[in-house]
Parts: C-alpha cells; structure tokens; sequence
C-alpha cells in the first residue's frame, strides 16, 4: 500500500500530459525494458530505429522501479516494448496507464499457455524466463516482429528479412544447446542456482534444474530448502552450484558451505548471466552470447 501511495502522485503527473519533445529525431525511438529484450529487438529492426534499454546491463527487473527520468523516456518513446509476464512487477500499473497514449508490445502476450510453467493458480505465477528456451524466445520475438510490422508497415520487407536472419541464428544455438547438455546428463548432472530461472532451459533441453529461491529475486530461501538441496548435491555428486550475476551470491554460497560441513567439496561457479545482458563489449554482450557464455560454463563446471 505504501509503494502505490508514493507511485500515484508521480503517475498522475506523468500521464497527465504529454511531454513535448523538441528536438526532431532522424529515426523513431524504441524503448525495450531490458537489456535482453532490447537487444533482440534490434536484430528485428536493424537501422529503421534507435532501440534503447530502460533497464541498464546487470540491473535486476524483479526489483526495478522506474524513476522519474524512465517515466519521461518511456512518454517519450515512438514504441514501448516488454516483457509481460510480470517480469516487470513493478512496473505493471505503469504500462496500464501508458497503453492510453503510447504505442505498446507486450512480446510474450502470443505465447500459449500450455507452454508456460507456473508455480501455482495465479496471474502472476507464471514463470517469465522464457528467454532460457530459445525456441519459446523465438516465438515471443516472431510476435514483435509482427506487431512492429503493423505499427509501422513500410518497414515489412527489411523487419521481414531480419527476422528471417535472426531466427535462423536462433534455431543454430538451440541446436548447439542441445548437444552440450546431452553431456550433462549422461554425466548425471544438475543444474542448481541461486533462483529458479532455468526452468523453461531444463525443460527445453531435458536437464534437472533447481533454484534455491523462487521464481523472483523477491522470495527468500528457508532452512528446509538449503538442507534438502545441500542433500541432493552430495546424493547426486553434483560437481558445481552456479551464483547470479543480478543476484547476492550469498544464499548459494551457503549451500557451498553446507556440502563442505558434509565433505563434499563443491565449486561455486558463475555467475550465470539470467535477467540482464553482461557488458556491451563482453562475450555476454548480446543474447546469442549470453546464452551460449551460460551454456559454456554449465558445461565445463559440471564436466571437469
């Protein structure tokens, strides 16, 4: 209650008129909540428009809370590209508000239900990391190359030609996917993070994957869940727990501290790359390379 008394005044003030921008641009201005999804956005739209990041590189979108200058960028933004899925907690009354006058798309809104995971009955169970199945990314991205299309119909033949480009990059790295974690698994190895973001990522490519927390950054773990997941690591010889790079590794290092309390030496490995893009200039500078530095690491910890 008390975050949405402090958020009406400011969404009152930033829906209550639009702001005037007086500079003419040379491209319109795509604004794409994160990293992730502003770097595939890109790939769609190749050099018809300036594509930005409200959320900067490293930033988790769990917790984020738009401040004043986002409101503005996001008023001021020719199209508004998310997530859905409640990825951007926080921020769901502000795309509400925003509908009323801006242009939106929410890339996850064609995905079928039946291939969404969730945790319990409510909306906002769903698990939103669909970006971990790169065939269920691919889908989200064909809808927003879609509805980019109808927002703006003379870009048809370049959007079409890239996404064509794109996906064709994207099925490649499934592909790669799918064989490296064939490894994994006759090696009878898991997959154990600090949350649960690689749901779909196990169930796309067939790997046991647990989180120490839930599905948000927001959920805290209990002592049950530290003891029954330190005891499936030394049942199951798991060789590697992977930190977060968005994420305190120090729940997960717990779990490193419990297996040694029962003389099984494990290494924290990582951080993986999961609600955000690395650096630009860094192998996990793009999702392409975030998926397959991620894969690498899993890879090699979980192997040697």
């Amino acid at each position: 209650m008390k975050n949405t008394v402090v958020l009406l005044p400011i969404l009152l003030l930033f829906f209550g008129c639009k702001f005037d921008n007086p500079k003419e641009r040379a491209r319109p201005l795509i604004v794409a909540t994160t990293s992730i999804l502003a770097d595939g956005i890109r790939n769609l739209v190749g050099e018809n428009a300036e594509v930005v990041s409200l959320m900067p590189a490293g930033v988790d979108p769990h917790l984020y809370k738009a401040s004043v200058r986002d409101l503005d960028l996001l008023q001021n933004a020719d199209l508004v590209i998310y997530h859905g899925l409640f990825l951007e907690g926080k921020m769901t009354e502000i795309f509400e508000k925003l509908a009323f006058s801006q242009s939106l798309i929410n890339v996850s809104e064609d995905i079928p239900d039946n291939l969404l995971l969730r945790s319990g009955p409510e909306a906002h169970s769903v698990d939103p990391h669909i970006w971990f199945d790169v065939s269920l990314w691919s889908l989200a991205l064909s809808h927003a190359s879609e509805e980019i299309v109808k927002w703006q119909p003379g870009w048809k033949s370049t959007v079409n030609k890239n996404t064509e480009s794109y996906l064709s990059q994207l099925e490649t790295l499934h592909n790669d996917n799918l064989a490296k974690v064939a490894a994994l698994r006759n090696a009878n190895q898991a997959l154990i993070t600090a949350h649960d973001a690689f749901s779909y990522f196990g169930k796309a490519y067939d790997l046991e994957v647990l989180g120490l927390q839930g599905l948000s950054t927001l959920s805290e773990p209990g002592l049950r869940d530290l003891t029954g997941l330190v005891s499936f690591i030394v049942e199951r010889n798991i060789h590697a727990v992977f930190a977060e790079q968005t994420i305190s590794p120090k729940a997960i290092e717990a779990v490193v501290a419990g297996c040694a309390n029962q003389n099984h030496e494990i290494k924290l490995a990582g951080p993986l790359y999961t609600d955000s893009l690395g650096a630009a200039d860094s192998s996990a500078g793009t999702y392409i390379g975030m998926v397959s530095t991620n894969v690498q690491v899993i890879f090699e910890s979980l192997t040697q």
